[in-house]
């Protein structure tokens, strides 16, 4: 039921109970009416039956109060009457005529209690009012009661009963109610017209107002409000039109934006103003996290956030992480979870990764084997390429271990390349800043790492060592006889040489192990976690691979050997200073015994100040 039918509906039954309180109202009021009318004309009545009967007593007519009395009830107002002696009367004139006997038990209370009694008789012909009053005995100026009768003032000396037909009372106030009836209806009618015709526009407003608010709920400003109502309604409403269009370029305008910062192809939410919502919270993390991430130190600390995101925002925990060199096409791995097992191969050689190579989303449900070096991890993937810059690219790999699971992860790439679109100018400032860094440290003729390098990071590299137990073998070399080559000819063959030494050391080291030009022609080697013989077999390893190796010199070929001292930190030394001026000390002692050879520092050999 609509709010119209329930407001017409509220009025009518209200109008309903006011006329039935009138039609209860008149009816009882004409009730009283006919007996109080009756009362009026019993206690009339009465009197003159008094009087009369008081005139035939004192007149001696007592013998003819029967016709007096059978007079009174000829003119149709009282049907029935009689009178009833009390026992005192009884017992000083005799019982007199029958009818002059108590009938009932209403004439005998009357005549115990000396109170009038009315008693109503209802049935559906008729409705019959029975009064019964007393007599008592008085004395007035004229007639006293006690010169003819044995009583005291105040006795009762009889009642008379009288019986009247009120039911014409009853049918005239029948018809007055139905007339009275008749009229609310027609008057409950035409006001429920009335009221249709002057509320039915408003009503129409309201139902106009609830569909364009129940439209602008789920986010359509589009509805416009149409009405009938003049006035203040239709300004209002003009009012509502003007605030719905309004919101509507407001609201389209606000999504056009926030679209240029964050894409949500995969939000499928009708209601602008929850995807604004929603939007915006993701605009508002996607700023913290950025805001965080620039004023992280290391690419790999953003790398950690990013992980931390994917875990703890989107709930997902089987993926890895990698970092691809697009020039080398190696694959470095950043984080992988502990049930992804792609190739490994793949991370020799990242053109064998489908998403790498294709840059596009690779989702396995899209066809069986879609990815040849994912088919064996047992389960469904997404992987998803990213690029960085032109030299660096991201791949992230996602296992979904129950299908169930598919969709809801499928919806969460969108947004998760909103953060590493977010991460990716950092990522980039990061990379180049470590580009800067290993710039400042490196040699910029043989491209190993210079004694700056050495200088920052040495006295760490020696203490994370020793709390990891870790070992390194320290090796100077030095070219013998290197002053020769600049001396006979010139600095540029000099070079030649210095960069031919620097790639027989890289060339025999592993990722793992530091190679650094330690000055001139001479060069640090710092082996991780080898064994003495393992690091006497890299050196003579170098020493040989050098010693063969040819250099022009101005159309001449030149030969050169090295000297290479060796030392172990930290069995040799606490410290890998020490261990370093150690390694010098084999190297000067293989230069003062003949050169051209490998030597292993031994304690004897330092005769300068005790470290």
């Amino acid at each position: 039921m609509n709010t119209k039918n329930k407001f017409l509906l509220i009025v009518t039954l209200m109008l309903a109970a006011l006329a039935t309180a009138t039609i209860i109202n008149v009816g009882l009021n004409f009730r009283d009416f006919a007996i109080n009318s009756a009362l009026d004309k019993a206690s009339l009545t009465a009197n003159i039956v008094k009087d009369g009967l008081t005139a035939h007593m004192v007149n001696e007519m007592m013998d003819k109060r029967k016709y007096f009395l059978d007079t009174i009830t000829q003119n149709g107002e009282v049907k029935k009457l009689w009178i009833v002696r009390s026992q005192k009367v009884i017992n000083q004139y005799g019982a007199g005529y029958s009818y002059e006997n108590a009938r009932d038990n209403i004439d005998k209370k009357v005549l115990t209690s000396g109170k009038m009694i009315k008693e109503i008789t209802e049935s559906a012909d008729s409705v019959k009012l029975r009064i019964t009053i007393p007599y008592k005995a008085e004395s007035t100026s004229k007639i006293s009661c006690m010169d003819c009768h044995n009583v005291n003032n105040g006795d009762t000396l009889g009642a008379i009963s009288m019986e009247f037909d009120i039911n014409g009372v009853r049918n005239a106030s029948t018809i007055t109610i139905l007339k009275i009836f008749g009229i609310n209806v027609v008057f409950i009618f035409i006001a429920l017209l009335v009221l249709n015709h002057y509320i039915k526009p408003y009503m129409d407003l309201f139902a106009n107002l609830r569909d364009g608010i129940k439209k602008a709920h789920s986010g359509n400003f589009s509805y416009r409000f149409e009405t009938r109502v003049t006035g203040e309604g239709k300004e209002v409403t003009e009012q509502i039109n003007t605030l719905f269009h309004k919101m509507e370029e407001t609201f389209g305008e606000i999504k056009q934006s926030l679209a240029t910062f964050v894409t949500r192809s995969n939000l499928t939410c009708s209601d602008p103003l929850y995807e604004a919502k929603i939007i915006i919270k993701e605009l508002s993390d996607i700023y913290k996290f950025k805001k965080t991430i620039e004023l992280d130190n290391s690419k790999e600390l953003v790398y950690d956030r990013l992980i931390s995101v994917l875990q703890d925002k989107y709930k997902i925990t089987n993926f890895s992480l990698h970092e691809i060199d697009k020039l080398t096409k190696l694959r470095h791995v950043i984080y992988v979870a502990e049930q992804i097992s792609c190739t490994p191969i793949v991370n020799k050689n990242a053109e064998l990764c489908r998403a790498y190579r294709t840059n596009t989303d690779i989702i396995s449900t899209d066809f069986p084997n879609l990815c040849e070096s994912c088919k064996d991890l047992g389960h469904d993937y997404i992987c998803v390429p990213f690029d960085i810059n032109d030299e660096v690219s991201l791949t992230l790999n996602i296992i979904i271990i129950e299908l169930a699971d598919f969709d809801i992860i499928n919806s969460k790439v969108q947004s998760i390349k909103n953060y590493l679109e977010a991460a990716k100018p950092v990522i980039e400032s990061k990379i180049l800043t470590d580009k800067l860094r290993d710039t400042s440290l490196r040699d910029g003729m043989t491209g190993l790492y210079n004694r700056r390098f050495l200088e920052q990071f040495i006295d760490k590299l020696g203490k994370q060592a020793l709390r990891d137990n870790t070992n390194y073998s320290v090796m100077m070399l030095d070219i013998d006889y290197f002053k020769m080559v600049n001396d006979t000819y010139g600095h540029d063959v000099g070079d030649i040489v210095i960069k031919g030494l620097s790639d027989v050391i890289s060339k025999n080291i592993r990722d793992s192990d530091l190679a650094i030009r330690y000055g001139g022609e001479e060069f640090l080697i710092l082996l991780h976690n080898s064994t003495l013989e393992g690091s006497l077999e890299v050196a003579k390893k170098i020493h040989k691979d050098f010693n063969i190796q040819k250099f022009n010199a101005g159309g001449e070929l030149i030969q050169k050997t090295i000297s290479i001292g060796v030392s172990q930190f930290p069995s040799d030394a606490n410290s890998i200073w020490k261990c370093i001026k150690f390694a010098d000390t084999a190297l000067y002692y293989a230069k003062e015994h003949g050169r051209n050879q490998v030597i292993q520092f031994e304690a004897d050999m330092f005769e300068g100040e005790d470290f």
